[in-house]
């Protein structure tokens, strides 16, 4: 009697460990997924926040360029009535230099006009490539008169 009831009781042990065990790989799978959910969803708002940080970005360099964009031409047509006053002997190649310096300019306004807001993956590249652009833009007119050769 003792070894059947010893054997019942290790039975129902058992089925017990059995059955604590089951619903607790269970409640761990929900709760798993659950962290799994929320941790998407983290993440779905923080592609959002990137994205439109992105996005703001762009806009502001975009604005702050076509600032630059609007003084370059400004210089450029102050160059014009400079050069109109010079003798002919200097006028023919600071016109030169002032029509390359000009085409520049127009050439920088169409690329940042351009830029696919879209593009993300290039605009880090496209960032870098026209602030180079912009910064000898800048130096050439800074430099315009001090050259005379």
């Amino acid at each position: 009697m003792k070894k059947v009831i010893s054997t019942l009781a290790l039975a129902m042990l058992l089925s017990g460990i059995t059955m604590t065990g089951c619903r607790s790989s269970a409640t761990k799978v929900e709760n798993a997924t659950d962290k799994v959910d929320k941790a998407q969803a983290q993440v779905e708002l923080a592609q959002q926040e990137l994205d439109l940080a992105i996005r703001d970005s762009i806009q502001q360099f975009k604005k702050e360029s076509e600032e630059k964009i609007i003084v370059n031409e400004q210089n450029i047509a102050e160059y014009k009535a400079r050069i109109a006053k010079e003798t002919n002997d200097t006028r023919g190649r600071d016109e030169r230099r002032l029509a390359e310096m000009e085409k520049q300019n127009r050439e920088m306004k169409q690329q940042l006009g351009d830029f696919d807001e879209n593009r993300r993956d290039q605009w880090l590249s496209f960032r870098a490539k026209f602030n180079h652009d912009m910064e000898a833009q800048r130096r050439a007119f800074r430099d315009f008169w001090g050259i005379r050769k």
